[in-house]
C-alpha cells in the first residue's frame, strides 16, 4: 500500500510551527522522512545517525549508495560529536559563513554511521541559516542527513510542490517553507587533505574562500574530468544530476554567436517536427524563436539566475520537450556554479557556437 504524503505550512516561527516541528521531530526519531525547505533547495532529512534512516534516503530517492548524504546540525558546537577533526582552516570558514550555504568535508567521528556517509571515513557537515531547517534540525536530534529532496538525476526542488511531484507516495511529510532564496546547493569544501579542495561550486565562490583559508585547489571533477571508478567524497561529483526529460544542450561562445547558433538548430529541428525550448535571459529572450521560449533570469542580476536555474529545468517536463538548448551563464560570481548544475544536467553535452555545423 502506498504511503499518504502530507503537505503542512511552516513560517520560521518556533510559536506558529511548533505543532508541525512536533509531529515532524517524531517522525525522524522514529526512523522516517521528511522534506524541509533550507536556503540553497529542499531536503530530504532523516536522522543521521540512524543506518535505517540514510538507507530509506537513498531508497526514496533512487540514490546510489556510494553517494555520500550531508549531515546538517544548528549548533556550531555539534560538529565535533561528528568530527574526528576540526581545522584551523575549517573554524576559519565557520566563523565566516556558518550558518549559511557551505558544507565541510572533515573526518567522521564513530558516531556517524557508514551508511550516511556512503561507506567513506569522511563526514560532510553544513548548518543551514533557514529558520524552518534550524528549528527542526534542534526539534529532530541535532543530526539531519539531507540530501536535495529529488528523485536521483532529477532536477533539484526549490518548492513544496517540486517535493511532491518526486516524493508523493514515498515520504509522510513535507514542510512547506515557500520557495527557497538561494535555488542552487551549497559550496562543498574538503578539508581533509594538506590544502582545502573546492569539490562543489556555490554561492560562496572560490575567491571568498581564498580571503578566509588562503588559496584553494578545484577538484578535477568541477572541470569535467570525472572518474567513474573513484569514490565520490561529496554529493554530485560523479553521477548525472538534474536533468530534464528532454535532451539538454549548453551553448558555448560569444552571446551573439550563441544566439544565431541556437537559433539554426532551432530552424532544423522545426523541419523534422521536433519539439523544442530555449533557455534564455530576458535580456535573449526576443531573439528566439523555438517552441517554447523560457527566461531563466537576468545577465544583470546573477542571483536570479541560480535562483530559477531548477525551477525552469523542471518547467520542459511539463511542456514535454525534446530538445533544450540553454545559452552558456558565464557570469562573474556564481556562473562557475550554475554552469556546473548545468553542464550535470545536460551530461557534458556542450555546442561550441563558433563551429559550423556538419
Amino acid at each position: 500500500m502506498q504511503m499518504e504524503t502530507k503537505i503542512v505550512k511552516a513560517y520560521g516561527d518556533p510559536v506558529r510551527d511548533k505543532e508541525v516541528m512536533s509531529e515532524a521531530g517524531l517522525i525522524i526519531r522514529s526512523g522516517g522522512l521528511v522534506a524541509i525547505p533550507t536556503e540553497t533547495v529542499y531536503g530530504l532529512a532523516g536522522d543521521a545517525l540512524n543506518p535505517d534512516s540514510s538507507r530509506k534516503i537513498y531508497s526514496a530517492k533512487g540514490r546510489p549508495s556510494d553517494n555520500p548524504l550531508i549531515v546538517h546540525i544548528s549548533k556550531t558546537e555539534d560538529v565535533y560529536k561528528i568530527t574526528d577533526s576540526f581545522p584551523e582552516e575549517a573554524e576559519e570558514l565557520a566563523r565566516e559563513f556558518w550558518p549559511g550555504p557551505l558544507t565541510m568535508v572533515l573526518p567522521k567521528s564513530s558516531l556517524v554511521p557508514r551508511e550516511t556517509t556512503g561507506g567513506l571515513d569522511t563526514v560532510a557537515v553544513r548548518m543551514p541559516v533557514n529558520p524552518i531547517a534550524s528549528e527542526f534540525i534542534s526539534s529532530s536530534g541535532g543530526f539531519i542527513a539531507a540530501p536535495s529532496a529529488n528523485r536521483s538525476g532529477r532536477p533539484s526542488c526549490t518548492t513544496a510542490a517540486h517535493v511532491f511531484e518526486d516524493m508523493n507516495g514515498r515520504i509522510p511529510l513535507i514542510i512547506d517553507g515557500g520557495e527557497v532564496g538561494i535555488g542552487i546547493e551549497s559550496t562543498i569544501v574538503d578539508l581533509t587533505g594538506n590544502k582545502p579542495c573546492l569539490l562543489r561550486p556555490g554561492i560562496i565562490n572560490v575567491a571568498m574562500l581564498n580571503e578566509v583559508v588562503g588559496d584553494v585547489d578545484i577538484d578535477p571533477s568541477i572541470e569535467g574530468i570525472v572518474d567513474r571508478d573513484a569514490h565520490p567524497k561529496a554529493p554530485g561529483m560523479k553521477y548525472k544530476h538534474y536533468a530534464p526529460k528532454g535532451e539538454l544542450y549548453i551553448v558555448r561562445g560569444d552571446l551573439i554567436k550563441v544566439t544565431e547558433k541556437i537559433n539554426s538548430l532551432v530552424s532544423v529541428n522545426r523541419s523534422k517536427n521536433i519539439k523544442t525550448a530555449v533557455i534564455a535571459t530576458d535580456e535573449t529572450r526576443d531573439v528566439y524563436a523555438a517552441d517554447l521560449v523560457v527566461s531563466v533570469g537576468r545577465r544583470s542580476d546573477e542571483a536570479s539566475i541560480a535562483h530559477n536555474l531548477f525551477s525552469v529545468l523542471r518547467s520542459m517536463d511539463e511542456e514535454d520537450v525534446d530538445i533544450i538548448y540553454t545559452e552558456e551563464f558565464d557570469t562573474p560570481n556564481i556562473g562557475p556554479a550554475i554552469m556546473n548544475r548545468l553542464v550535470r544536467a545536460a551530461g557534458h553535452k556542450i555546442i561550441d557556437s563558433s563551429l559550423r555545423s556538419e
